[in-house]
């Protein structure tokens, strides 16, 4: 599931981030950093899903 999840965060941030921890708010910081810029997003997204795997 894992794979999954750093596949969805890298195509979609905020969806990687959605799967890993729900609707809490590292979901609407990733949010913002995607728009802000999508680099900054997957790099958030990805840190998310390692910490909680």
């Amino acid at each position: 599931m894992s794979i999954l999840r750093i596949i969805f965060a890298i195509l979609l941030p905020p969806l990687g981030v959605f799967l890993t921890v729900g609707i809490k708010p590292a979901f609407w910081i990733n949010i913002l950093l995607t728009l802000l810029g999508f680099i900054p997003g997957i790099i958030h997204a990805i840190w998310v899903i390692a910490k909680n795997d």
